[in-house]
């Protein structure tokens, strides 16, 4: 019996911690002794050699590395059985994996520290890092939230005023100056696009007088039998080309006067109608809705709902009369910016064109001085006598 026992105990898995010594507690082949016939003291009572089968365990090869043999130590080879294999159904029996088991009995060991976290110290700024990126995201979810509920409301509204079924905050005599606005714009937009062709005309005949002045000028002295004729219509010519372009420096003050009131101060005040009556539209829509809400059931929950469409009504409502009186008063001072400067350029543009095809050009430039239209200095248009050499 102790020749079993000790070859038993020769090929057996015996774990070894970090000092050297064996440990018997587990040891499933001491299990084994004591189911044969024997008490763990009785096995270790006749086992007299054991500190010598430590030392050789201690100095011998790994056992991790050996084999059991069935025949024996030392015996055949054939039915060779890894001691890994078996460690491992054994660690499988007890649900544990043997990387998890190894890692088991070195966390059981007495003594033993877990190690501390290295990630402590980095964990705050990642923290804060992924705080700080939760905020902003939370922050443009609740925008498009917002816009999602108010674009969805005011294309409900918009929908219901379309097909006749919601009804349309309106003041009558507001819109009727709104309407008078663009049609007044697009008149005047008329009037800028004929005067801008009128502009490009004009320009072209004065070249044209210009060039055929010089043209019979040169002509007048190739010509000493028409020398005196070619001379008149050069001068006549020439004269023509002052005056004209005369004029069309009060055509362009006039184009340019037309076209900020057009483009500047209509489209600002047209700008201002845009915000307006989308501030119109969003009112309505939230006051369908509270309305569409006080006509429901007034549990807690329904208050609630209508406690929140009161507030936020209110607040489209006052952005809505804050719009409107904007309006009212910028039409009333486009209306008067509009009397006044078309009064001044329609004087201008009818004292010039009259001036001109009159022949008077002395009316003219001072229908040019008394608007303020800056002349060329006389002489300007003669060549310098560097040209003339």
């Amino acid at each position: 019996m102790t020749d079993s026992i000790l070859s038993k105990a020769a090929t057996m898995e015996i774990p070894i911690n970090s000092n050297g010594d064996s440990r018997t507690a587990e040891d499933d082949s001491l299990e084994q002794g004591a189911q044969i016939g024997g008490s763990l003291d009785e096995i270790v009572g006749t086992l007299p050699v054991a500190m010598d089968l430590q030392q050789v365990m201690v100095s011998g090869p790994n056992l991790n590395e050996t084999s059991i043999v069935s025949g024996g130590y030392g015996g055949a080879a054939e039915g060779i059985i890894p001691t890994s294999s078996i460690k491992d159904i054994r660690s499988k029996s007890r649900g544990i994996t043997p990387s998890h088991s190894a890692a088991s009995r070195i966390a059981n060991q007495p003594g033993h520290y877990p190690a501390p976290s290295m990630h402590h110290s980095n964990s705050n700024p990642s923290m804060m890092s992924e705080e700080a990126t939760r905020g902003v995201a939370v922050e443009k979810f609740d925008s498009m939230k917002k816009w999602s509920i108010n674009t969805y409301k005011c294309t409900k509204q918009m929908f219901s005023e379309r097909f006749g079924r919601g009804s349309k905050t309106m003041d009558l005599e507001l819109e009727a100056q709104i309407d008078v606005l663009r049609e007044t714009k697009m008149k005047y937009e008329c009037i800028l696009r004929l005067a801008r062709e009128l502009t490009s005309h004009f320009y072209n005949m004065v070249q044209t007088q210009q060039a055929l002045g010089d043209t019979f000028a040169d002509l007048s002295q190739k010509s000493p039998e028409l020398q005196d004729e070619f001379g008149y219509n050069a001068e006549t010519q020439r004269l023509l080309c002052k005056n004209g372009e005369t004029l069309l420096g009060a055509i362009n003050f006039f184009v340019s006067s037309i076209n900020t009131l057009v483009n500047k101060t209509m489209e600002d005040t047209l700008m201002t109608i845009k915000i307006y009556e989308n501030a119109r539209l969003e009112f309505d829509a939230y006051r369908t809705d509270l309305e569409e809400l006080s006509a429901g059931p007034r549990d807690a929950a329904a208050m609630v709902r209508i406690e929140i469409a009161q507030q936020q009504y209110q607040i489209h409502k006052d952005k809505y009369e804050r719009l409107h009186s904007d309006v009212s008063i910028k039409l009333k001072f486009l209306e008067e910016n509009k009397v006044k400067v078309m009064h001044k350029q329609l004087l201008l543009f009818h004292n010039a064109v009259s001036a001109y095809f009159a022949g008077n050009q002395q009316q003219l430039e001072q229908t040019l001085r008394q608007f303020n239209v800056k002349l060329k200095p006389p002489g300007s248009d003669k060549p310098s006598w560097l040209e003339e050499q």
